[in-house]
């Protein structure tokens, strides 16, 4: 299972100032504009100048047809560093390896990762219908296109082979709707009872409604720096403990039952000196609730085909034993497009620095963060992880 590389630690790489762009149900404003609010709440947020951001990332599925470049053009940035991740839900924790190691090499000072994407009709189809070329040969016979049908064959394919039941995916939905409860940035304001969680209508059946997220428009970002940097200019961060990504993973298994975080996990742990059972808090990527509970499985907290018992016998709020997503995810938050990737690490990141109001896990010294993003029918093909620690 474990594949050790002789690999550079993350030592001495802060994260800092989590900053989310207002998320909308739909918007007539472009990509563009969402990046651009990022950055200015960044610059706002932290007191520096905009000629100080040297490095950037963006992550962003409705600016076609740009890429990173035409941001720094629009934006009046003149990055030495610049990295376009098309990763969707896998590009927080690939932003945040890549501006760490930018940083360490001495190639950029104070890079802004940012994630961003507008919502409306046309956008959203568009979307879907250009995601991936074997997505749309597998499906589009069958009348059958976008993420929820296959995310229905994943999930029914999981159900059959390990038991679980749509009250154990419910336990998930509704735990991280109470943490939204608590969150200003959260679209749904809702509770939700496992009940009506049981009862909603069905999208694509074993898919029922409250299993998806909804697709909204907003943005996310941080900024990624050396210790002594972040230090310097007083701002409250994170330090980057371990980085992990792995694509393509496990390719043999018919259907997805395992993603990449398995190969590399280990791995993992041992760069931030940290077991399972040292995590105080994990945000999972919840694109769907199957695969929360295969993250819970595949970074070892729990073994294959445990996640069922594991989610019935545990709290996953904010103030349970077992804090996930504490947020609200997005199933609860919404999903802007490609921000939703990097939702896990700005909430990380007011976790770990005293900024997450009354949804804090008390004490809380060390988060994990999962990624997982570009699904191709049958399986997604990124996967990564981080663990953030609070700073001494």
């Amino acid at each position: 299972m474990a594949h050790f590389h002789t690999r550079k630690g993350y030592e001495g790489v802060a994260v800092a100032v989590p900053v989310t762009v207002p998320y909308e149900r739909y918007s007539t404003r472009g990509a563009h504009w969402f990046l651009g609010q990022a950055i200015h709440a960044l610059l706002q947020q932290s007191g520096l100048d905009k000629a100080q951001i040297d490095g950037l990332t963006v992550s962003s599925f409705s600016l076609a047809p740009d890429t990173a470049v035409g941001v720094t053009q629009h934006l009046g940035l003149s990055p030495r560093w610049l990295d376009h991740i098309p990763t969707g839900g896998a590009s927080g924790v690939m932003a945040l390896r890549r501006a760490a190691r930018a940083v360490q090499s001495g190639d950029a000072s104070i890079v802004a990762c940012i994630a961003g994407d507008t919502n409306h009709v046309d956008s959203f189809r568009q979307t879907l219908g250009a995601f991936s070329d074997f997505a749309r040969d597998a499906t589009y016979p069958y009348g059958a296109g976008g993420p929820n049908s296959m995310f229905a064959f994943i999930t029914a394919h999981y159900m059959r082979q390990h038991g679980a039941t749509r009250a154990d995916f419910g336990r998930i939905a509704v735990d991280q709707r109470s943490n939204a409860l608590k969150n200003p940035n959260a679209l749904f304001k809702k509770p939700l009872t496992l009940d009506e969680y049981l009862q909603a209508k069905a999208i694509s059946d074993p898919i029922h409604l409250f299993d998806c997220v909804m697709p909204c428009a907003g943005a996310e970002a941080f900024l990624v720096m050396s210790e002594a940097k972040a230090r310097e200019l007083g701002l409250p961060h994170a330090l980057l403990r371990g980085a992990i990504e792995r694509h393509n993973a496990y390719a043999d298994d018919p259907v997805m039952v395992r993603g990449g975080w398995r190969v590399d996990r280990d791995e993992l742990y041992a760069m931030a000196d940290a077991t399972p059972a040292d995590i105080d808090l994990i945000q999972t990527y919840d694109d769907y609730p199957v695969i929360v509970m295969m993250q819970f499985e595949d970074l070892g907290f729990c073994d294959k085909g445990e996640g069922p018992a594991f989610v019935r016998e545990r709290r996953m709020t904010h103030d349970g034993d077992f804090p996930n997503n504490t947020s609200g995810g997005q199933l609860s938050v919404g999903q802007a497009g490609a921000a939703g990737g990097f939702l896990g690490i700005t909430e990380t990141l007011r976790q770990l620095s005293a900024q997450a109001g009354e949804r804090a896990v008390p004490n809380a010294r060390l988060g994990l963060v999962g990624g997982f993003g570009m699904v191709t029918y049958d399986r997604c093909l990124c996967t990564g992880a981080v663990i953030l620690g609070a700073a001494a």
